[in-house]
């Protein structure tokens, strides 16, 4: 039976609901939800030309929607509860050009093959270690480790730092983005002003004491005129970076090892042939991408599909389901990691929001799977192993994923 609205606390809403989607692409392409109180965009031409009519789609506040918080919470918040307000991809131009412009000094092709490099280091360290096991939760102990700890000596976080850092990153993803109990709600919301309140100290130490890090180079834009950034801006880019480096790309590779093992002859092929494995990332990304979508505002109203959504009114850009549109992929269940446009799928954007970490994310991908399809060829599920996503409205990703495999 087809759902009739989308249902964040319910398991199929993350893990399977592909068939819900495409009823709404073929008789619903513009849906009310009453669930998520906006409206919803899932056909990839609609959302894509949402993306780029960023006049009419704002981003501003699209990064800090929460239909969840508790008015206690958002008093325990005070004027965090809009975090994120001066970040690249919750504004609009000219204020987004700024603010991209700043960013990007730390991802041109130089940097982000050097990142690239030490990555690989980092993946091989947590190999050595969890392969004479023979056994782990991959999310846990392979998926998250490499590039956690990569983002902590990009931004500047200092090692000993590193494991409450990760802790107070989940829970800002669970207190923002994830329905949770009113209780619950207050021992997150603790640990994301502590969170802000150590990422605050870091630009203030960095700015008087410069390293080589992306704390510090930021730190040096702050007051420095019309190009310049103010001090908040500094510090929710960087808190919104580390949010990406410990949650996006490990759960893009998580999800994409899922799919694998459970589709273990593509496995096979990518171990006998690394040159697939670019292929079946891109392929992985449109049909599991770690990205269910983003929110914007409605400037004014707009009329798609005999539909009216009016001005002022929140939209949901589900870019799962324009992966999954079949007038753009044929076959779109299917997992074909030689499909020749699978690289149009949506999971980073499109137009100026277009991710400015996407070249960083795809090659921290082929590296963790060059590394392991070459050092752990046997890795296939443990027996018994039922994975579980959790419940989200705009992320997928596993909370534990047992696996085992010969190599020791």
């Amino acid at each position: 039976m087809i759902p009739a609205d989308f249902d964040v606390t319910a398991a199929w809403h993350v893990a399977d609901p592909y068939p819900f989607l495409r009823h709404l692409r073929h008789d619903k392409p513009v849906f009310w939800s009453e669930h998520l109180q906006m409206w919803v965009l899932t056909r990839h031409d609609d959302v894509r030309g949402a993306y780029r009519d960023h006049t009419t789609f704002s981003s501003v506040g699209s990064l800090t929607i929460s239909r969840t918080l508790t008015e206690a919470v958002k008093e325990t918040l005070g004027e965090h509860r809009s975090f994120l307000d001066d970040f690249a991809a919750n504004v609009d131009p000219p204020k987004h050009t700024r603010m991209r412009r700043a960013i990007s000094r730390a991802f041109t092709p130089r940097a982000v093959s050097r990142l690239g490099d030490d990555f690989r280091v980092k993946v091989d360290a947590v190999l050595d270690d969890v392969i004479p096991r023979g056994e782990a939760d991959f999310v846990a102990d392979v998926a998250h480790l490499p590039s956690a700890r990569l983002a902590a000596v990009f931004i500047g976080v200092p090692p000993e730092d590193e494991e409450q850092v990760k802790h107070w990153v989940y829970s800002w993803f669970q207190l923002f983005l994830s329905p949770q109990p009113e209780e619950r709600q207050h021992e997150l919301a603790q640990d994301f002003l502590k969170y802000l309140d150590y990422v605050d100290r870091l630009v203030t130490e960095r700015r008087a004491d410069p390293r080589d890090d992306f704390v510090s180079m930021m730190a040096e834009l702050i007051d420095t005129g019309p190009e310049g950034l103010s001090h908040r801006e500094v510090v929710e880019t960087i808190s919104a970076l580390l949010l990406g480096g410990n949650d996006t790309v490990p759960n893009g590779v998580s999800n994409a090892i899922y799919r694998l093992m459970r589709e273990h002859d593509v496995w096979a092929e990518i171990v006998a042939d690394p040159a697939l494995i670019p292929g079946m990332i891109e392929e992985s990304f449109r049909i599991d991408g770690a990205s269910l979508g983003s929110f914007r505002t409605t400037t004014a109203p707009v009329t798609l599909h005999g539909q009216t959504i009016p001005e002022g009114a929140q939209v949901l850009l589900h870019a799962d389901s324009a992966g999954h549109d079949e007038t753009v992929f044929p076959d779109p269940e299917r997992f074909d990691i030689r499909r020749p446009n699978a690289r149009d799928h949506l999971v980073f954007g499109y137009g100026v929001h277009h991710c400015v970490g996407a070249a960083l994310s795809r090659l921290k991908m082929e590296i963790a799977f060059e590394q392991l399809t070459s050092r752990m060829p046997s890795l296939r599920l443990a027996p018994g192993a039922r994975p579980e996503y959790r419940r989200s409205l705009v992320g997928r990703g596993l909370t534990s994923l047992p696996v085992e495999w010969d190599e020791r």
